[in-house]
C-alpha cells in the first residue's frame, strides 16, 4: 500500500472543483503538497491563494504561484482545499499536525466550501487516535495541562514547535472523541486556548479519499 499515490490521486481530483477566476483557500501538510503541485498545472486560471502556513506558502512559490494574497483582504473564499489527520463520518475532522491549525481554521470558516483530500487511512468511526493539538499561549501553559487532565487526556508539549503565532503546542492523547463539537467547545472556552484542532463546528462539505482503486467522494 503506496499512501503516497493516494494522497496523490486526492489531491489531483481536488483539481475538478477548482473554477476559472477562483481564489483559493490552500492548508497544509503533505497531502496539500501534492495538491499544490496539481494546482501548478492551472496556476494561469485562477485569481490568486490564501495560504495557511509559511511551509505552504513557500512550496506555491516553488511552483511558480506567486499571487498570494492576505487572509484579511477577505470576508469569504469559495473553496477551501486542505488535508486532515483524521475524519470522521460525520465530516468532522482532527487537525493540526502540521501546527498550522489556528490559520486553518480561520480559512475554512470562511469558505463557503471545504474539501478535505486524504488517503483512506485518515478515515475512522471515532476521532481521537491521533492525538489532538491545541495551540495556547505559553503563560497558559500550567493552567491547561491541568485541565484536559480533568477530561481524561494525557496532554504532551510538542518539543522545539513554536507556531507562527509564537505559540506552543499541546497534544492531548487517551481521548475517545464521541462527542467532537462538545470537546471543540470546552477546550476553546478554556482561558488561554488559541485554538483547538477539532474542526467540528465546521466540518468538510466534500472528501476525495484516494484508494488503491479510485477516488472515493463523499458528500454530505
Amino acid at each position: 500500500m503506496n499512501l503516497n499515490e493516494f494522497k496523490k490521486k486526492a489531491a489531483w481530483a481536488a483539481l475538478d472543483y477548482i473554477s476559472p477566476g477562483t481564489i483559493i483557500g490552500i492548508g497544509t501538510g503533505s497531502t496539500v503538497f501534492y495538491f499544490i503541485e496539481a494546482l501548478s498545472t492551472i496556476k494561469h486560471l485562477i485569481s490568486g491563494v490564501v495560504s495557511s502556513s509559511i511551509s505552504s506558502t513557500n512550496l506555491l512559490k516553488n511552483n511558480g504561484i506567486n499571487n498570494i494574497l492576505h487572509l484579511n483582504d477577505f470576508n469569504s473564499l469559495e473553496v477551501y482545499i486542505d488535508s486532515a489527520d483524521e475524519i470522521n463520518n460525520n465530516m468532522q475532522m482532527i487537525k493540526g499536525g502540521g501546527a498550522a491549525l489556528t490559520k486553518e481554521k480561520i480559512i475554512a470558516a470562511i469558505a463557503k466550501k471545504f474539501i478535505c483530500i486524504i488517503d483512506e487511512t485518515k478515515k475512522v468511526n471515532i476521532l481521537g487516535s491521533f492525538p489532538l493539538p491545541i495551540e495556547i499561549l505559553p503563560i497558559a501553559l500550567s493552567f491547561i495541562l491541568n485541565e484536559i487532565i480533568k477530561l481524561g487526556g494525557k496532554p504532551k508539549v510538542r518539543k522545539n514547535v513554536i507556531t507562527e503565532h509564537g505559540n506552543i503546542i499541546i497534544d492531548i492523547y487517551n481521548l475517545n472523541i464521541y462527542d467532537p463539537i462538545a470537546i471543540e467547545k470546552k477546550i476553546s472556552l478554556l482561558p488561554g486556548v488559541v485554538t483547538v484542532g477539532l474542526f467540528a463546528l465546521r466540518g468538510a462539505d466534500i472528501i476525495l479519499m484516494g484508494t488503491k482503486d479510485n477516488v472515493k467522494i463523499i458528500e454530505k
